[in-house]
């Protein structure tokens, strides 16, 4: 059975303080720090979202882009990608929620989402 619920994995340079604010909304979300993947490179991040089928959230709009497009090309599945533009946590917060409470899991696969 999918999952209905997007649950989120946090680039590093995202702050922790946001998986506070959406968990608190009831929503699964691990960071790097959680996953014990700091200062890995944003492929191996990428891979290790896909692998535990989360959606990754990052500001790192180029990398990520570029990492999406070269998945797509080689026929592998992204779980989504979520680009952030760098605003303070609360407001990032509130517009994240409307995505994860607008979008399923299976919707997001392969989607690229712009905060």
């Amino acid at each position: 059975m999918k999952r209905l619920f997007i649950e989120l994995y946090l680039d590093e340079d995202v702050s922790v303080l946001l998986a506070d604010l959406v968990r608190a909304r009831g929503f699964e979300v691990i960071t790097t720090q959680d996953a014990k993947q700091i200062g890995q490179s944003d492929a191996v991040q990428l891979a290790y979202a896909v692998s535990h089928e989360r959606t990754l959230l990052t500001h790192n709009r180029a990398d990520f882009e570029l990492l999406a497009k070269e998945f797509f090309s080689s026929g592998n599945k992204h779980f989504g990608l979520i680009i952030a533009v760098r605003r303070p946590v609360p407001e990032i917060a509130k517009r994240l929620l409307v995505v994860l409470n607008k979008l399923t899991a299976e919707e997001m696969e392969n989607q690229i989402v712009y905060l």
